[in-house]
């Protein structure tokens, strides 16, 4: 099966954006976008907290979705007018772009964040969330003119279980997603850190046939391999000055354990964590807290949930670099939330005069952050894998990927009102000697 033709001007809606100018809606992906189950992806921030610290953070998944639909379809239509791959390399090919319209669709209010919290605190990741919008009516009812096995494929797609060919542009080192986001985030926070050659990205793009398995994907020429670092290195420069920047990661940790204890105390229930939006989760927990006479009801209403509506973001106690941390490991449990940590903090919190729930271990952790497992097309026209061993006399990207991974990482101890922390006897606990 060959891929979508763009759509003609009768069929389609037009949409104009500040990153893309006009992005066309074919009439499917118009009844998507029309559902309840999509629009509520206008009130989700697609930086969670950071437009605490980047005002101009306030760009929403809503928009985030369109701009990947929007570079799936040009993707496609390149490899179409360039690929000589043979009809198997096309299969689902008329299901990507609603995967990547869809892609986002289970996020939790504020993103990302609650996936930090314990496994048993939420009901899954966002990806596996998606089942449960997949089920509504309208959505269903918008999915029905691809055909009754289109849902599933499409879900498989945006979990990456995928095995059609083209799975690449929505889950995988080149998806576009990641070119999307970056662009996107770094417009709306005014920094100069995202910039990705999206268009040699695009360019280079290829459809090539496994060596080992003979199965055909979505790799990249070796020229546009240099685009390619591109996007490592924008992805590095965004994690390590807005994503993880300390005040992003305070409010974000604030945000967490409001809505951790919350959950803990009996005021929500897990499940009832997916469908709210960003406002409507806060509004949630402050009404119940404001109806219980709990210990955490009454620290979540008079302390928490004001100093994050108000600003009054976590202090940082304690700032260690990979540098300070000298080849030290941090701990299992202490990466996480655990009961582990819980308990130290809490013994940290009751030492600084602060209540339970007060001081806040944070070592952000993003293990794919730089993965890399795609086929590279070479001059000679040989392809190869591109993996975590990287391309001996071609490209050692994996083994930079690890050393910018392990220098955006910083481990910080928050409190909720100023405090300081002498780092010998903690990171005696936190860590493992090098």
């Amino acid at each position: 099966m060959t891929p979508p033709e763009a759509p003609g001007p009768d069929d389609a809606k037009l949409v104009r954006d500040p990153l893309w100018n006009t992005i066309r809606l074919d009439p499917t992906a118009v009844r998507i976008v029309d559902t309840a189950a999509f629009q509520r992806l206008r009130y989700i921030r697609q930086l969670g907290l950071a437009h605490l610290v980047y005002p101009g953070a306030t760009h929403t998944r809503f928009d985030h979705a369109l701009g990947v639909y929007h570079l799936t379809g040009m993707a496609l239509r390149q490899l179409q007018e360039r690929s000589r791959a043979p009809e198997e390399a096309w299969q689902g090919a008329e299901l990507i772009p609603y995967a990547a319209l869809l892609h986002d669709i289970g996020h939790y209010a504020f993103s990302h964040a609650l996936e930090e919290l314990e496994p048993e605190q939420v009901p899954a990741d966002h990806e596996e969330v998606s089942r449960r919008f997949f089920a509504s009516p309208a959505l269903a009812s918008a999915l029905e003119p691809l055909g009754p096995e289109a849902p599933e494929a499409i879900f498989d797609v945006i979990r990456g279980e995928s095995r059609l060919p083209l799975r690449g542009l929505v889950s995988g080192s080149l998806d576009l997603d990641k070119m999307e986001y970056l662009r996107r985030d770094a417009r709306f926070c005014g920094v100069p850190y995202g910039e990705v050659d999206v268009d040699r990205l695009l360019q280079g793009l290829v459809l090539l046939q496994d060596p080992a398995s003979g199965a055909w994907e979505v790799g990249v020429h070796e020229k546009a391999v240099a685009a390619l670092e591109s996007l490592l290195f924008a992805k590095y420069q965004m994690f390590r000055n807005v994503y993880w920047h300390h005040g992003v990661r305070a409010a974000t940790a604030l945000y967490k354990r409001i809505v951790d204890e919350a959950v803990r105390d009996g005021l929500l229930a897990a499940e009832e964590l997916v469908g709210p939006t960003d406002e409507q989760l806060l509004y949630e927990i402050d009404r119940r807290a404001g109806d219980s006479d709990s210990e955490v009801a009454r620290r979540l209403s008079a302390r928490w949930l004001p100093a994050l509506r108000n600003r009054r973001l976590p202090k940082r106690a304690l700032e260690l670099t990979a540098a300070d941390l000298g080849g030290r490991e941090i701990q299992g449990w202490a990466v996480g939330d655990s009961p582990e940590k819980r308990a130290l903090e809490d013994e940290l919190a009751a030492g600084l005069d602060l209540e339970p729930g007060e001081v806040v271990i944070d070592f952000p952790a993003k293990q794919a952050m730089f993965q890399l497992d795609v086929l590279v097309g070479t001059r000679s026209g040989a392809v190869e894998r591109l993996d975590e061993r990287g391309l001996p006399g071609l490209v050692d990207l994996p083994r930079v990927a690890r050393e910018l991974y392990r220098t955006a990482r910083v481990l910080r101890v928050f409190t909720l009102e100023r405090r300081t922390l002498d780092p010998s006897g903690l990171l005696e606990r936190l860590t493992t000697p090098p």
